[in-house]
């Protein structure tokens, strides 16, 4: 009886240890990619020079990806993942819902500075993953789908006038990433961004009701 249980532990030790060495690889995998497509481009990375940086073998590239276009989507939902927790990083230090909004706007707008995030999320990732997968990248994880969360919340303290928040949301993130290709295409990345930012938060002044507490400056 000793014995078999010691087989079995030996067993599920080494899966636990395959399992480990596997996320090991695809993570070096989708780091190594993700520098490469951002120094160079999608179209001008080859997996070669992926499985090199990686410091793996071809074999276990595609062991984990199909193919290149596999790896890019794993690139991009890891990109759409830094984003989002970076956003609720900053969301989560504002004082109140539309606080909130305001952070987690400012947040999006801080990672376009990101050569990382201007390429693969902005620039290539209509065009690899085709327009509709990228416009319609909704997981709740992204940054559209925390700006879904933070609307709803602000309509429901009373911050933000009641209505349909999806078709706000829509209309919010497509101006926040069209600033971030303002951004990502601007000589001056950095002045920019401090007035795309200013713009943006403008944007969201004029959507908030106003606050009944406060008295209006004569």
């Amino acid at each position: 009886m000793a014995g078999r249980n010691l087989k079995m532990a030996q067993v599920t030790a080494t899966r636990n240890l395959k399992v480990e060495q596997g996320a090991a690889t695809r993570f070096a995998l989708i780091r190594a990619a993700t520098e490469l497509f951002a120094e160079k481009g999608y179209a001008a990375t080859s997996t070669a020079e992926i499985v090199k940086r990686a410091e793996v073998t071809r074999g276990a590239l595609y062991h984990h990806f199909a193919d290149k276009d596999e790896l890019f989507r794993a690139t991009f939902e890891s990109i759409e993942l830094e984003i989002a927790e970076l956003i609720s990083v900053a969301a989560e230090k504002a004082a109140g819902p539309a606080d909130r909004l305001r952070a987690g706007m400012a947040a999006f707008l801080d990672t376009c500075v990101d050569p990382r995030i201007q390429r693969i999320l902005l620039l290539e990732g209509p065009s690899v993953l085709g327009w509709e997968r990228w416009r319609r990248s909704d997981d709740p994880r992204c940054a559209r789908g925390l700006l879904v969360i933070g609307l709803r919340s602000a309509v429901d303290a009373g911050v933000l006038a009641d209505q349909p928040v999806e078709p706000l949301a829509e209309l919010l993130y497509g101006a926040l990433v069209q600033a971030g290709l303002a951004i990502a295409g601007s000589p001056d990345p950095e002045a920019t961004h401090q007035a795309m930012n200013q713009a943006a938060q403008r944007l969201l002044t004029s959507l908030l009701t106003p606050d009944p507490t406060t008295t209006p400056s004569s």
